[in-house]
């Protein structure tokens, strides 16, 4: 692996970027988290306060709680919850950053300086970025930067979920009530994950209830 030269002048080896995606209820905080345990389990630093490796969350998203990252099945890993990536680096200093060699990153369709943060951290100060988010928003389209990190990945691993009304595969998320912005915090009261062919006929559903309400 390349070494590069850090801010402070040394030398520090070239970074890595993993993406995680799908939709929700797939499992990616829980892969993301085992991935920083497994990162951690071979030695290399961490933030090692209350929270947890350095781990940054959207601040937005605070169903669980603030200080914690929660999966859906209820495994809770101390946090940290930002507005912004950039304020990581502020709110840890600089001699606490350049000890990191790992960072994972929920949440991350929020985060707006995504893309420039893992640019800056796995290119030029050898940080190894595991990013955890969702490709697409209830639409299918693109949310967030998330996807503006595959030419810049090392890794990218799409996870599916298990369709709520049929059981197969599933691919997309559906939302469940009548709101139309992009941005919309829930869980399973809100979304739940379906196949193609119960997204289609789902979308279909809540357009017409949307048009008689």
């Amino acid at each position: 692996m390349a070494a590069l030269t850090s801010i402070n002048g040394g030398r520090c080896e070239a970074g890595e970027v993993h993406v995680i995606i799908g939709p929700m209820f797939a499992g990616k905080t829980t892969d993301l988290l085992r991935r920083i345990e497994s990162e951690s389990s071979s030695g290399r630093f961490f933030f090692s306060f209350f929270f947890f490796l350095g781990r940054v969350m959207i601040c937005k998203d605070t169903r669980y709680a603030n200080d914690s990252v929660v999966t859906h099945d209820g495994l809770k890993f101390p946090c940290w919850s930002l507005p912004d990536l950039t304020s990581f680096h502020h709110k840890l200093g600089d001699d606490e950053y350049h000890k990191l060699d790992v960072i994972g990153i929920d949440e991350a369709q929020f985060f707006e300086d995504l893309y420039e943060f893992c640019c800056k951290a796995a290119d030029h100060d050898g940080k190894t970025i595991i990013v955890a988010g969702l490709d697409g928003d209830y639409l299918r389209r693109s949310f967030g930067s998330v996807l503006d990190l595959i030419p810049l990945a090392d890794t990218v691993t799409k996870l599916t979920a298990r369709c709520e009304l049929c059981g197969k595969r599933a691919f997309f998320t559906l939302r469940k009530t009548a709101e139309t912005q992009t941005e919309l915090i829930g869980g399973s009261d809100v979304y739940m994950p379906v196949c193609r062919q119960h997204y289609v006929g789902g979308q279909a559903v809540m357009e017409s209830t949307r048009n008689v309400l």
